[in-house]
């Protein structure tokens, strides 16, 4: 009886063009808690020897990424990472899938990475993978989710030098006035415009539409719809793609949610649908409102137990500021047909377009972690055969008088969070307590501050 060795895996394409190449040099990425890519440059050789299958595979990479905050102050109250672990080297496993090349980087191949135990098994405190769990709880009922996000942001005439000499006051905008939609400030800022545009399509972040928004050197760009995964691989890459490109031209963009207390906030909404791999599902020719059964289920799950998730979707203490009445951020649990006032905004009409706009995040969210949010509370619905009870509202939240709107702090929604039986189902309890004490530690740094309010309101007078 004869044997025959197994024949070698196939390379993926991504490493044999780089071993054709001769690519010197591999830049290579993972999120953070917060949705700051954390990264490194490897060399060709070392790179080479990574990609390997596990539990070979991977490379070593301080899990301090997840045990530290956007300042890199480690956190004094979670478990699974600190330091009375060390902060040893988590394995950290690259997705050849990600490959692009960073235009504005000599065109060096960029991979994003994912944290993984050493088994090979989800590391339950990366928000990639916590994306990922819920997809796959997805897959299992049949659906493909498919998303797309739209990002505002502000934009400043800054260094980060000159920010810092100015101890974090009054930033200059990039252009005053409120201007939406206007032609005549796109072309006083054609090159960096422009750029935007051409450099993320060949980055493989495809833009949609850009535009400017209300505010001072505000834009709004909205990323090509995708299955959920690429969106929010795409929009991580969106945020830190275009600092980087703004810091050649002297701007510094900021997604901070609500930079300015009397002009408008940064929103980061979320388009959803459901789809079978050919078909999109939300879609129903015989409904009155064109809404399937299943969709119907969808926004109700969301009105039911979005903000049960509220951290997830309002992660900073700047968060709750965009939450203002009166604005158009939304701050009740609402739905409507084609309503901007709702935070569940349903598009529906034909079989292509048929989709749910979330318009609760704002512009400061770890993409990952939102979707998964918006995605965990829709499929929850989904699950329960929820009926869509709830009436639309209509005009500025007409119809919501007797709704409770969102809690103003990031510790009412964290303490929700955290006692959530949902987000434990969805998201694991690793993940939920891991979280949860990340947003308690924010809640606290706030605690300790001393703000310029403080000073203006209290240094002479009292």
């Amino acid at each position: 009886m004869s044997t025959r060795a197994k024949p070698a895996p196939k390379e993926h394409a991504a490493v044999a063009a780089i071993r054709k190449t001769g690519a010197q040099r591999i830049k290579v990425a993972v999120s953070d808690i917060d949705g700051v890519l954390r990264g490194k440059y490897l060399h060709r050789d070392k790179f080479l020897g990574v990609v390997e299958p596990l539990p070979k595979g991977g490379f070593g990479f301080c899990d301090v990424v997840l045990g530290w905050d956007m300042m890199d102050s480690c956190y004094d109250n979670t478990t699974i990472t600190g330091w009375q672990h060390g902060f040893p080297d988590a394995n950290a496993r690259l997705d050849l899938n990600t490959v692009r090349h960073v235009p504005w980087d000599e065109g060096v191949p960029f991979f994003l990475g994912e944290f993984v135990n050493p088994d090979g098994t989800p590391h339950a405190a990366c928000p990639r993978q916590t994306l990922k769990r819920v997809l796959k709880r997805a897959e299992k009922m049949g659906f493909t989710v498919m998303t797309g996000m739209e990002f505002e942001w502000y934009n400043f005439l800054e260094t980060p030098q000159s920010w810092a000499a100015k101890k974090g006051v009054a930033p200059t905008p990039l252009t005053p006035g409120m201007f939406g939609y206007s032609l005549l400030r796109i072309n006083q800022n054609r090159e960096f415009f422009n750029a935007i545009m051409a450099e993320m399509q060949a980055f493989g972040v495809p833009i949609e539409g850009l535009h400017t928004e209300t505010g001072p050197g505000v834009y709004e760009a909205a990323i090509g719809f995708s299955e959920a995964l690429e969106q929010a691989d795409r929009a991580i890459l969106f945020k830190t793609g275009t600092k980087e490109i703004g810091a050649r031209f002297g701007i510094m963009p900021s997604f901070m949610a609500k930079p300015h207390q009397t002009l408008p906030g940064c929103s980061g909404h979320i388009h959803q649908s459901l789809s079978d791999g050919k078909t999109n599902l939300f879609f129903d020719a015989k409904n009155s409102r064109k809404m399937s059964k299943l969709f119907e289920s969808y926004v109700a799950g969301q009105i039911a137990c979005m903000m049960e998730f509220g951290p997830m979707i309002w992660p900073t203490i700047n968060s709750y500021k965009r939450l203002v009445d009166g604005y158009w951020a939304p701050v009740k649990p609402t739905w409507g047909m084609d309503n901007r006032t709702a935070s569940f905004r349903v598009i529906a009409g034909s079989p292509k377009a048929s989709r749910l706009e979330t318009r609760c995040p704002g512009a400061d969210v770890n993409p990952y972690l939102a979707m998964a949010a918006v995605i965990a509370a829709g499929l929850d619905g989904v699950e329960k055969g929820l009926k869509l009870t709830t009436p639309a509202i209509t005009g500025t939240n007409q119809g919501a008088e007797h709704i409770a709107r969102a809690p103003r702090t990031l510790i009412e929604t964290t303490r929700n969070f955290q006692k959530s039986a949902i987000a434990r189902d969805w998201l694991g309890d690793t993940f939920v307590d891991h979280f949860a004490a990340t947003r308690d530690w924010e809640w606290r740094q706030w605690l300790d501050g001393v703000t310029d309010w403080e000073m203006k309101r209290y240094f002479e007078i009292i």
